[in-house]
């Protein structure tokens, strides 16, 4: 198939713009952890700085005891949110670029029922397998697309449960 040089060139922009896209949600993505990362380094040294001002002034056992226990549940609580956060921004980020893929797909297979719409307009006789069999891969390609997007779907639905079932018990068992 010949293409026009303009078809090319617009194809190369197509391509560089969707590159772009992808490398922006990326970074968007990396840029989100970083300052989780730096708000949770920030947060956990200013509570290192109170806990060891607190064991300092500790005068004796029964008092290091309570100390020992009111000390244990905000850290729990802090180490199941960072990991919730950082869950939610690689789901969400994940989430975008799944996104552009599905533009691509749908974009692909627009192009591809196009193209044999018109290899089927200017076919010899005879070639009605030919495109019976075309038509067959595309409709299985995309059920099978469907059937992956659906699972992966499914897949993140199941890590997200499992993540806030894992926050909610490891919040209740030093709440207890």
């Amino acid at each position: 198939m010949y293409q026009a040089p303009e078809q090319l060139i617009t194809l190369g922009k197509a391509n560089f713009e969707i590159a772009v896209r992808c490398a922006s949600i990326a970074l968007e993505g990396a840029e989100r952890l970083l300052q989780l990362q730096i708000t949770a380094t920030k947060e956990a040294f200013a509570d290192g700085v109170r806990q060891t001002k607190t064991v300092a002034e500790i005068k004796d056992l029964q008092e290091l005891a309570r100390l020992k226990e009111s000390l244990t549940q905000p850290a729990v609580e802090k180490a199941a949110s960072y990991a919730k956060n950082v869950y939610d921004v690689v789901t969400g980020t994940q989430s975008e670029l799944g996104g552009v893929l599905e533009e691509q797909i749908a974009d692909l297979n627009k192009h591809a029922v196009t193209a044999l719409d018109r290899f089927i307009k200017s076919a010899p006789a005879g070639s009605e397998v030919a495109v019976a069999t075309a038509k067959s891969t595309i409709s299985a390609i995309n059920s099978a697309y469907d059937n992956f997007a659906r699972a992966a779907k499914q897949f993140a639905d199941l890590a997200r449960l499992n993540m806030d079932t894992l926050v909610s018990q490891s919040r209740q068992q030093y709440t207890q």
